[in-house]
């Protein structure tokens, strides 16, 4: 990756805001390393997604469970990060994760990358909903009928994660 010179425009307790030699202004963490996102589908074919109020867009999104790799702790492994974030967010401990890539959030906007994972083999062990200041609805929607549940939310106010869509693909492509 080209590294360029760069001028911290501000800086906050998660992200610091800063401008490049060639005057390209984005967001970088200030903790943790990247991020996880977890596409995950129970034994009952239900896919696992979770709901959360976002502030910048001021309405409550859904995606597939995901967080901060390394968060909890320097050097925690994308695969470590995606375990314990289906665990908090979801309540559920994965018998196998399967990671597939990893790439960028929002190129043009962040340095932030995910590492992506399927999760098999899942025993409900929680009732997940996230952590401290979290407020994480969980749902576990049939997969027959996830597109009209989805169009649903969208039609009560909610976003959708895009990435809901890679997930989907992911998890019918293998049965």
């Amino acid at each position: 990756m080209e590294m360029i010179d760069e001028e911290v425009l501000g800086e906050g307790r998660f992200l610091k805001l800063v401008r490049n030699a060639r005057g390209w202004e984005y967001a970088v963490r200030t903790r943790g390393t990247g991020a996880v996102m977890i596409f995950a589908l129970t034994e009952e074919r239900r896919v696992l997604l979770v709901e959360e109020f976002r502030p910048p867009v001021g309405c409550a999104c859904i995606c597939f469970p995901a967080g901060l790799k390394g968060d909890e702790e320097d050097g925690e492994s994308g695969l470590a990060s995606a375990r314990r974030e289906l665990l908090e967010e979801a309540g559920y401990e994965a018998g196998e994760m399967e990671f597939l890539w990893s790439g960028p959030s929002s190129p043009g906007m962040t340095s932030e990358t995910v590492d992506f994972f399927v999760a098999r083999g899942l025993r409900k062990v929680s009732p997940g909903g996230g952590v401290a200041n979290e407020r994480i609805t969980v749902h576990e929607v049939p997969l027959e009928g996830v597109d009209e549940w989805l169009e649903a939310q969208m039609r009560r106010g909610a976003m959708l994660d895009p990435r809901i869509y890679t997930g989907l693909y992911f998890l019918t492509r293998q049965g």
